[in-house]
Formats: structure tokens, sequence, C-alpha cells
């Protein structure tokens, strides 16, 4: 019986040792600050292997006092499980992660307290820009009716009058024939005075030719019937 109450306590002594080994403290979580696209943040791990519901807070201590930056809650795994808090940190900055999990299995502060890095998130890489659509490029109808001048039809030269030169017209030249100079000529050598009568000679003649061949077509029928 003696053997039997040893060994029945040796096996509850072992088990409360490994149930209490396994189950959550503080030691299961962990927080760093990181930065991820230019953007700083607060993440806090839970490695509890058992999983059980933890509430985790995180404070940011500044000149004595603590504003509160937000309350999540996780869910531990042997893997590690995250929860990540959005937080613009500044370099040097200390925050108080508070973590309550069970009802009196964790109640306490991860230590020591956070304190950021010395240097702040780099800004993230600019992006490609995009290439400009409000600079349309212009059809080449558009560019050659821009580019071509209007056609204006400059006016035809007229020339000057008389009255808006205030000058005469030139006279025509000395040596040139006058319109009388025919007449005054025919006059000098009589030429038209003897038009008449070599007209009425030619007259005569015709009308002295046509009777002649009239009378000698009569005297030769005249032959020719006898």
């Amino acid at each position: 019986m003696r053997i039997l109450g040893v060994a029945s306590a040796s096996a509850a002594l072992a088990l409360g040792v490994a149930g209490t080994a396994s189950a959550c403290n503080i030691s299961d979580f962990s927080a760093a600050a990181t930065c991820e696209d230019g953007k700083g943040s607060i993440v806090v791990t839970d490695t509890d292997r058992a999983g059980t519901p933890a509430h985790i807070s995180v404070y940011l201590q500044e000149d004595g006092s603590e504003k509160l930056i937000g309350e999540q809650d996780v869910r531990g795994t042997a893997q590690g499980a995250s929860v990540t808090f959005a937080e613009d940190w500044q370099p040097g900055a200390t925050y108080r992660i508070h973590v309550k999990a069970g009802n009196t299995l964790v109640d306490e502060d991860i230590k020591p307290n956070l304190v950021t890095p010395a240097t702040a998130c780099a800004p993230a890489a600019p992006g490609t820009p995009a290439s400009p659509s409000e600079s349309a490029t212009p059809t080449p109808s558009d560019s050659a009716s821009a580019s071509a001048p209007a056609f204006e039809a400059s006016p035809s030269p007229t020339a000057p009058s008389a009255d808006q030169s205030g000058t005469a017209p030139a006279a025509a030249p000395a040596n040139a024939p006058s319109a009388d100079a025919g007449q005054r000529n025919l006059a000098e050598t009589g030429a038209d005075s003897r038009t008449g009568l070599i007209a009425g000679i030619a007259v005569a003649l015709v009308v002295v030719g046509g009777g002649a061949v009239f009378f000698g077509m009569r005297r030769r029928g005249a032959n020719g019937d006898s």
C-alpha cells in the first residue's frame, strides 16, 4: 500500500508540473516595432500552444503619461499568432504592452517595455507616374489647321486713273499717221476724182462685149437654119 501511495503521488506531481509548463504565461508573448511600406506598426506575437484567448492592450508612454494606442484579441499557436497595431511610431519611443489571458493565468505587462529603433521608417518609394492623359496629342488634321495660316486674297492692283495719279495719259508719238492722212494723200494725187471714170468705162466695155456675144450667137443660129 505504501508503494502504491508513493507512485500515485509521483504521477499527480508529474501531471501538475506538465500542466503548469503547458499553461499560458507571459513568456509566450513578445512585441516588436516594424515598418511596412514606409508606415510604422506594433506587432505582438502569441506562441501559447494551448491556444488560450488573450487580450492585448498597447499604451504609448510619453512625458509621464500614457495613451492607449489600441486593443485586440489573439489566440496563440505553436507557430505563433500575431496581431498588428498601426502606429506611426517615433524613434526611441516607449510602449507598454499589457496581456490578460484566461481568468487568472496572465494579467501583466510584457517585460521590458518596447522601445522603438533609433531610426524612423523610411518613406515608401514613389510609384511610376502615369503617362499624361490630360496632355492629348493633337491629330494631324488639328495641327495642320492650327499651323497653316488662313489664305487671304490680296487685292489686284488697279491702274491709276488720270484723276488719281494727277498726270494725263501720254500723247501719241509725233510720227504716227493721223486719221485723215489717207484722205489728204488721195486729194493731193487726184485718185479720188478718177474712180468714177474708170468704173464707167468698165461698165461700157461689159455691155459692148455682151452685145457682141449675143449678136454673134444669133447670127450663127441663122446660118445653121439655112
